[in-house]
């Protein structure tokens, strides 16, 4: 089991930027996929980043619609940590973010599977409010 810790949460006005930040403990697989889950109050809990590094030196990053272009994932695994950069906040990102793990997959297993009963680990969760 992998244990997930998140950080960097906070309040913002909508255009301005937050830095998420996830630590993981527990990997036994240099295989690693890591994503970004959010969910609004009332709504489904969402994916919007997944980042999968297959021990190499290059992490390859998928986004939802809603951030393309405005949030950047990255991984640092031999840290175990990954980052999501968001940009251009909008009060429809408020939300509680939470960091979510699986190992020992494929590239391919990894981008196809983003659902969220997908991942077995989960953090506790970090909210963003973004008001306008």
């Amino acid at each position: 089991q992998v244990q997930l810790v998140e950080s960097g949460g906070g309040s913002v006005q909508a255009g301005r930027s937050l830095r998420l930040s996830c630590v993981a403990a527990g990997f036994t697989s240099s295989r690693k996929c890591m994503a970004w889950f959010r969910q609004a109050p009332g709504k489904e809990r969402e994916v919007v980043a997944v980042v999968y590094n297959g021990g190499g030196t290059t992490s390859y990053a998928d986004y939802s619609d809603s951030a393309e272009g405005r949030f950047l994932i990255s991984l640092d695994s031999p840290r175990n940590t990954m980052v999501l950069e968001m940009n251009s906040l909008r009060d429809e990102d408020t939300a509680m973010y939470y960091c979510a793990a699986k190992q020992e997959v494929t590239h391919a297993l990894c981008r196809a599977g983003q659902s969220s009963d997908s991942f077995l680990d989960w953090g506790r969760g970090t909210q963003v409010t973004v008001s306008s």
